[in-house]
């Protein structure tokens, strides 16, 4: 085991990522002490029955006092007040970092808290699952994921590279870019999709109640994956679509655009163009599977027996 990364971890939240975070981090050794910190107080006595961590607080600053690196959980739409409130205990030369799905309202939020001495290190663990609470996590929720770093201009180079051997230590691979375009990638590979996976589930729970049909009782494999996306936790979501916005609604029109083509397409019997759309479609799936980002296995994380839940990138 390699020595640790950090000697005090500060994990303010612990959710899904925050418990990962908090298993993982054991396992390899990357912090001598984990501070655990949830706002609510049987968060804070589950994490401790479970032994996520060293020490344990309601008080996000109380957690980050002293914390060489401090990663804050928690949904997007939280990040300004938590960063105001552990900006008081934050020892020069710490690290501040963050979990969250939208990087340019966070770094809006965050940034202006950050006093002078903190490096602020953005980051984003493009890896999840429906399932919520300190229960969720798993060690291996972030191996061979990807984890996108946004920092500033003006971050320190070394507290960046810091950042980046911790969540390599975690198992996941790293990329940097600007908070801009992680929001706009992010968009149309996670945000839009869990978009439409909502209003797709929403329109068969109408129709299941208008009709009284067998919509649920006769689901084929894609609505029930639509439903798996879609009982992702409503907090962090509404937060994610809230804050980026502008992003979505772009990918939005695009999306209705190709939707109207694909319509003509059905209405006026073209089938060459719905067979071509299919094969292009057909090959982006073989490429994520090539880049080690899912496997071919049918009904992967459903098998019965076959142990924790699909790592999907959300």
């Amino acid at each position: 085991m390699a020595d640790p990364i950090v000697d005090r971890l500060a994990l303010i939240g612990i959710g899904l990522i925050g418990s990962s975070l908090a298993r993982v981090v054991r396992q390899q050794g990357l912090a001598r002490h984990i501070a655990v910190q949830s706002r609510r107080p049987e968060t804070v006595a589950r994490a401790r029955e479970l032994g996520l961590g060293d020490s344990y607080a309601s008080d996000p600053a109380d957690a980050a006092r002293g914390a060489d690196l401090v990663i804050v959980s928690v949904p997007v739409g939280a990040s300004g007040t938590v960063a105001e409130a552990i900006a008081p205990a934050l020892k020069p030369g710490a690290i501040v970092s963050d979990v969250g799905s939208v990087k340019t309202s966070v770094v809006r939020q965050m940034a202006p808290h950050i006093p002078d001495g903190v490096h602020f290190v953005p980051a984003h663990p493009v890896a999840g699952t429906e399932h919520s609470g300190p229960d969720a996590g798993f060690a291996e929720l972030f191996r061979n994921r990807w984890t996108l770093l946004t920092p500033l201009p003006e971050t320190d180079q070394a507290a960046v590279e810091t950042v980046t051997r911790f969540w390599v230590g975690c198992g996941a691979n790293v990329e940097t870019m600007s908070p801009e375009h992680h929001d706009m990638v992010l968009a149309i590979t996670s945000h839009v999709p869990h978009l439409i996976a909502y209003n797709i589930v929403g329109t068969a729970a109408h129709l299941e109640q208008v009709t009284q049909s067998e919509v649920m009782k006769f689901s084929a494999g894609g609505f029930r994956d639509f439903t798996r996306i879609a009982a992702s936790d409503p907090t962090m979501w509404r937060d994610v679509f809230l804050h980026n916005r502008d992003a979505v609604l772009e990918m939005l029109a695009r999306f209705s655009e190709d939707l109207t083509a694909l319509q003509r397409a059905i209405r006026w019997g073209d089938g060459d163009m719905l067979f071509d759309l299919f094969t292009r479609t057909r090959a982006i799936r073989r490429g994520i599977i090539e880049a080690g980002q899912e496997t071919e296995a049918p009904d992967f994380g459903r098998t019965p027996g076959a142990g924790k839940p699909d790592p999907a990138a959300r």
